[in-house]
């Protein structure tokens, strides 16, 4: 690529520069009518890289990221799913067999329905080796990419953290999951490659 910085490849820096100072507020963020407001720009680079498995559109990269972090304000989980749009939409229109359009507020509805189902059979997470359950809050369309918000319910301090994850995985058989885990202001980060599901991590 050598010094040649094109505006693709510039979302790469902005998500790193975003995930690596916090700037993802959510404490901040308005549950409104038309999903979710008021989060720090997230973005995915896209780099050369082959292989849908149906005709969804084509990034040269299939990545998306998980980041769950642990309040210890408030004793819960809060996920943040960042997805490019585009694909996202192809995923779920593939799993349910429905019409998809994340942009269309008349179909915010629709969409948070199969959102949250897919969520549930794609993400899950255990605290000190128990299950936690995710609930739902909505989501955002941020430029190219989908923003997707849950969270877990009150729990005690947290030691161990395990995600599961097989986002897109329905979709791309060289979909790339970064999961970012934060507990008591650390964070450990972990690339996973499909088929490949499992992150654990100890603080």
């Amino acid at each position: 690529m050598g010094a040649i910085i094109y505006k693709p490849l510039l979302y790469c820096y902005i998500l790193l520069s975003a995930l690596a100072t916090g700037k993802t507020n959510f404490d901040s963020l308005e549950r409104g009518r038309g999903g979710l407001s008021g989060s720090g720009g997230v973005f995915i680079a896209r780099i050369e890289r082959p292989r849908a498995l149906n005709n969804a559109t084509f990034h040269p990269i299939h990545v998306s990221t998980d980041n769950v972090e642990y309040n210890k304000q408030t004793g819960k989980f809060e996920v943040i799913c960042t997805i490019f749009t585009d694909d996202f939409e192809a995923a779920l229109a593939k799993q349910y067999h429905a019409k998809t359009d994340l942009n269309k507020a008349e179909m915010h509805a629709a969409m948070d329905a199969l959102i949250k189902t897919y969520m549930a059979a794609n993400l899950n997470i255990k605290a000190d080796n128990v299950p936690v359950t995710l609930n739902y809050l909505g989501f955002e369309i941020n430029r190219e990419a989908t923003d997707i918000y849950l969270e877990s319910d009150k729990l005690p301090a947290v030691k161990k953290v395990d995600v599961e994850t097989s986002m897109l995985y329905n979709l791309f058989d060289d979909q790339i999951n970064i999961v970012h885990i934060t507990v008591n202001g650390v964070r450990k980060s972990e690339k996973v490659d499909y088929p490949a599901k499992k992150v654990e991590q100890v603080f």
